[in-house]
């Protein structure tokens, strides 16, 4: 882990020292770093965020489908979680599997232990609704679930990992595919031409594109009650949402948090990049073939947020 860390903060500091990182005065968002893949180490980037979650907070995460096993532990993030009163938040899958009604994710949830620190909240269990997408080509609005609507500030916890669509899977997608209804999800999937079938042929990049403006309906709609970090361990290219996912080739790296997903989910891309060879060709092959940095150059472009950044290392 620590000549991971070596070797990512170095390749960043050389980028800097190059002129190519800009500085926070030329738009760049903050991104928090610690390799303390803990409660204490989640507490940590919670607080140098400055942001405090207030009100009814929902706290988004991926409950993991049944079989699986390398999601988010409760005995992680149970610390952060309670201390800001959360409920965790999911909606149901639009692909079958053991998440695929409201019955069936609740004993998920209960089975991978998040019942245990918090309450949870299928958010679809009763309908969506939908949430206006500004700028949209493939889709114009972003069906979420129904309860969405009631909680003042989202959480969003977010496993960083490979995915088997999206390339990779971290901030973005939790907040477009991860708040989405089932049938949103299909919307997405099938980048606005079905609620009900996600699975048509959709381009990649439309569909790529779809996360990304699905993800702007909800930062537009939350405005400055919602934060984002992202954990980076167990990394595997398969996501939480896979059954049987492959087993990670790649040590774990830490935990990072930002007030901006796009410049969080890239410094994670940046720090796979940076890891060794060995380590990381699987996890970048799946990055590549998926084309997945699109995502992160559309949500730059619809105004999401901005892929500049400055890391800050808090284990200094």
């Amino acid at each position: 882990m620590k000549k991971l860390l070596f070797i990512a903060l170095a390749a960043m500091f050389a980028m800097q020292s190059c002129g190519q990182q800009p500085k926070a005065d030329d738009g760049a968002a903050d991104v928090y770093f610690t390799s303390d893949i803990s409660p204490e180490g989640m507490m940590k980037v919670y607080e140098a965020l400055g942001r405090k979650a207030e009100g009814n907070v929902a706290v988004k995460l991926s409950t993991g489908e049944p079989g699986g096993h390398y999601y988010l532990q409760p005995a992680l993030i149970k610390d952060l979680v309670q201390s800001i009163n959360g409920t965790i938040v999911e909606c149901n899958t639009a692909y079958g599997g053991g998440r695929a009604n409201t019955a069936d994710h609740l004993k998920a949830a209960e089975d991978h232990g998040f019942t245990a620190i918090a309450p949870v909240d299928i958010m679809d269990a009763e309908g969506d609704i939908e949430l206006p997408i500004e700028g949209g080509k493939h889709i114009t609005a972003d069906k979420v679930g129904a309860n969405y609507a009631k909680y003042d500030f989202v959480v969003v916890l977010s496993h960083f990992k490979g995915h088997e669509m999206g390339g990779f899977g971290g901030a973005i997608k939790n907040i477009a595919i991860g708040i989405a209804s089932s049938s949103g999800k299909a919307r997405i999937h099938s980048a606005g031409k079905s609620d009900t079938n996600a699975w048509i042929g959709t381009p990649q990049d439309d569909f790529l594109e779809s996360m990304a403006e699905a993800a702007k309906a909800i930062v537009d709609d939350k405005g400055d009650k919602i934060l984002y970090i992202n954990v980076m361990n167990n990394l595997s290219i398969d996501c939480d949402c896979s059954s049987h996912p492959a087993a990670p080739e790649m040590m774990d790296v830490g935990i990072l948090a930002s007030l901006d997903p796009v410049a969080l989910d890239k410094a994670c891309v940046d720090l796979v990049y940076a890891a060794p060879e060995e380590e990381k060709r699987s996890l970048v092959e799946r990055i590549e073939s998926r084309n997945g940095i699109h995502t992160l150059d559309y949500a730059e472009q619809l105004g999401v947020g901005t892929q500049k950044y400055n890391l800050i290392d808090l284990d200094k």
